[in-house]
């Protein structure tokens, strides 16, 4: 019910990656990213709410991306590098604990990432979390992992467990 009233409240959308968004802020300055892209606003924020049953699906965003904790059960955000050389690694997101949670992650730009509620019995049914990406988010810096691409390939052999979500 929790989550159905933060949806309602700060009037989240679909996201095409899964879950719900809304975009709280887009900053009026522009910056030259430094790899050639054309100007992208300084900074902008999302909500992004996961339900219990979602996950945001394998991609990467061409800009650093924060990540913050704001309610609901822990989330699992799993990132790896953009050529999948190394094993992903897996970040909880949460109230600090004594096992590692932390509120924030940063995922540098480039990286390949994933999340999933950490729900269990007892706990919320939803992770509510902040996104803020500089350069700001554009959609021309954001892909998925294809289902039928190289990546989506290797991440079957290596990590079959983490292909869910693609």
């Amino acid at each position: 019910m929790r989550a159905q009233e933060l949806i309602d409240t700060l009037n989240l959308q679909p996201h095409p990656e899964g879950g719900w968004f809304r975009e709280v802020f887009r900053s009026s300055a522009q910056v030259a990213p430094a790899d050639g892209r054309p100007a992208r606003r300084a900074l902008t924020t999302i909500y992004f709410l996961l339900e219990a049953h979602q996950h945001s699906r394998w991609h990467r965003v061409l800009s650093d991306e924060v990540w913050v904790h704001l309610e609901g059960a822990p989330l699992a955000l799993w990132t790896s590098d953009a050529a999948l050389r190394t094993p992903p690694a897996h970040i909880r997101l949460g109230p600090v604990d004594v096992h590692g949670t932390h509120p924030q992650h940063t995922v540098t730009a480039g990286r390949w990432q994933a999340a999933k509620p950490l729900v269990s019995p007892g706990s919320a049914d939803y992770t509510l979390v902040n996104c803020t990406v500089g350069p700001g988010f554009d959609f021309n810096d954001f892909s998925f992992m294809q289902p039928d691409g190289d990546e989506a390939s290797q991440m079957r052999h290596h990590w079959p467990e983490l292909a869910k979500l693609i």
